[in-house]
């Protein structure tokens, strides 16, 4: 026992006597540019300086803690042999807080000491006090004098003590307003922190050279807690001119490194997703009876809430908010409020803060407030990775598209950009320095201004809503390499609402709802003299009548296109007959019934349609 005791500490010293061997260099590093996915962020930095001869390790330090250690990638230049490439965690060197970072706090020291002052001075406001209830016994004679001395006293008293409440009101508000700052304050300090994990990461390049000499390196790597959400400003000054289309990135990061003057790309990439095709897996069909099928969800246009700490229910700022299962998303405020636009059909949203377990919720109302746990997982040290040449940012021929002639002019340049088209996807890239610091705010960068011609039509489906909207039509839309994205309206100067650009539509023309127009007024009413129920032999017939009236108010002709509809049978014993439609297309798979109408201005149209339901008399449909 005592020889393989013996054994192991010999061992353990010559480890230790070969690593004190091997010496350290600690390189410094920039960051040069930044590719920012949906989700995540690649990293590319550059770093030079001097190798000694023979073995040594090359540090770069001040890296965030959330690299990805699997996706480093490491090209050095030089007479030099690059022989492993390690990821740490550094716990020695903490992370420095900015200036701003650093005036935040300075400035909550400063409330917290001015309140105990304050807090100190109500103690001796309330001993103030209670020295002159102590003393206010002003005797009870009857005499003259002692009137006098009584009316003095209790002048005195009155005047001391309201002295001595109105500061003491005046202190406790301004304590509830320093307090309320402090609130703001601490909250700002939560989002530029992004985590109480005091750790930075650090790359370690293990190098071997003949002699010393100097040596560069370009690295690059992936990063968590950063990624961006597109959004659009659609404006149309009338229906007669094009459409301005102004693709923006909402980009936040919550990396723990600023990115200074870095040359940022917009990638519609999301690295974070599986490359594995999924797998068809058998369709089992059974009886209807054997067969259960979840409730339709109902769905609502936008969704609003607040995202807090499940622990001590203080706002979140900085928090990521995603629509599931698309690129719509936005990052909370300082209050931790969010507010998102739904397309058709969503019903759930995801949110994710540094720190904590990411939650999913039903949007089962406009009004979704989460609270978020803290995750107890540690990040762990990481021991070694992978190391290689510097990786293609195209796989396959690059494509190049510059589009100068889609840009718009504006009254202030913006920045310039160019789009990449890569193997897989697709990159805007910015041509000036751009900084974006780590705290978790929302970044909004004009990426593309766009005049596109574009047809207009307006829709409306009196069924369920009176207003007419205006749908802007953009055909051969797919050059522009658009994202699905909240998209702000503005028509004829003056902003109508929100709505979903859907870049992710199949149709050769893009659709853009433009909002409601109130300028064209419709009305639809149902016929009661009509519509009578009645029996004949073993069945009932009701019958229906509706009257569909469209008048526009606008100065110019429009085109509109009115949809409603008739029920569609599933049953064999029940018939849907149509009788009146007033011109109008009938879809016999779908019951959809559409007219399509120009009206001059000031013109008015009454649209009729009538249809027929047969059934047994023993049996009820619903018609109303």
């Amino acid at each position: 026992m005592k020889k393989l005791t013996l054994l192991f500490t010999l061992h353990l010293v010559a480890f230790f006597a070969f690593s004190q061997e091997i010496k350290e260099t600690t390189f410094k590093s920039q960051i040069k540019e930044v590719t920012v996915f949906l989700t995540g962020a690649q990293v590319f930095e550059s770093s030079s300086g001097q190798v000694s001869a023979g073995e040594s390790f090359i540090l770069i330090k001040g890296l965030s803690p959330y690299l990805d250690e699997k996706s480093i990638q490491v090209k050095g230049t030089g007479d030099f042999i690059i022989q492993a490439v390690n990821k740490r965690l550094d716990y020695l060197s903490e992370q420095k807080n900015g200036e701003k970072l650093q005036a935040l706090q300075d400035s909550i020291d400063v409330i917290q000491r001015n309140r105990n002052i304050q807090l100190a001075r109500l103690d001796v406001l309330k001993e103030k006090t209670s020295l002159l209830n102590a003393n206010k016994d002003l005797g009870g004679t009857q005499s003259g004098s002692s009137l006098t001395a009584l009316k003095q006293a209790m002048d005195f008293y009155d005047s001391e003590l309201m002295k001595i409440k109105a500061e003491e009101l005046k202190i406790q508000a301004n304590i509830q307003q320093e307090k309320n700052e402090e609130i703001k304050l601490a909250s700002q300090v939560v989002a530029m922190q992004a985590s109480t994990n005091e750790s930075t990461s650090e790359i370690r390049i293990r190098v071997k050279a003949e002699r010393a000499g100097s040596a560069s390196f370009e690295i690059n790597y992936l990063v968590a807690n950063a990624g961006w959400y597109p959004k659009y400003d659609v404006r149309v000054k009338n229906v007669s001119s094009p459409l301005a289309l102004t693709y923006k990135a909402e980009v936040f990061q919550n990396t723990g490194v600023d990115w200074k003057d870095v040359k940022l790309r917009f990638s519609n990439g999301n690295p974070t997703q599986g490359g594995q095709i999924p797998d068809l897996e058998k369709w089992e069909l059974n009886f209807a009876r054997l067969t259960t099928f979840n409730p339709r969800t109902q769905t609502f246009g936008t969704v609003s809430g607040r995202i807090t700490s499940a622990a001590d229910g203080n706002p979140l700022p900085g928090a990521s908010v995603v629509v599931t299962g698309t690129s719509i998303g936005t990052v909370t405020d300082m209050e931790g409020n969010y507010s998102l636009t739904l397309p058709s059909g969503a019903n759930q949203i995801s949110a994710h803060f540094i720190g904590y377990v990411s939650r999913d919720a039903l949007v089962n109302s406009s009004k979704v407030n989460i609270s978020l746990l803290e995750d107890g997982a540690a990040l762990d040290e990481v021991v070694v990775v992978g190391y290689g040449a510097k990786q293609k940012r195209a796989s396959g021929a690059e494509i190049r598209r510059e589009e100068s002639n889609l840009y718009l002019a504006a009254p202030a340049p913006m920045l310039q950009t160019t789009v990449v088209e890569n193997q897989t996807t697709v990159e805007i890239e910015v041509a000036e320095p751009y900084s974006i610091k780590s705290n978790g705010e929302r970044t909004l960068v004009d990426l593309k201004d766009y005049q596109l011609d574009a047809s207009y039509r307006y829709a409306v489906v009196p069924k369920l809503d009176n207003d007419a909207f205006l749908i802007a039509e953009i055909a051969d839309w797919s050059k522009y390499s658009l994202l699905q994205g909240e998209s702000n309206l503005y028509f004829e100067d003056g902003f109508v609402g929100r709505s979903i650009l859907d870049g992710s539509s199949l149709q050769d023309t893009l659709q853009i709802s433009m909002g409601r127009d109130r300028s064209i007024v419709i009305q639809r009413e149902k016929n009661d003299e009509f519509s009578k129920k009645r029996t004949i032999g073993s069945n009932i017939t009701e019958n229906r009548e509706y009257k569909i009236t469209v008048k526009n108010n606008k100065s110019q002709a429009v085109t509109i296109d009115v949809e409603d509809q008739i029920p569609v049978s599933v049953n064999s014993d029940i018939t849907v007959e149509a009788l009146t439609l007033s011109g109008g297309n009938l879809d016999a798979q779908t019951g959809k019934v559409t007219w399509t109408i120009t009206l001059p201005p000031g013109a008015q149209k009454e649209l009729i349609f009538q249809y027929e339901v047969k059934y047994p008399k023993r049996e009820k449909v619903l018609l109303d």
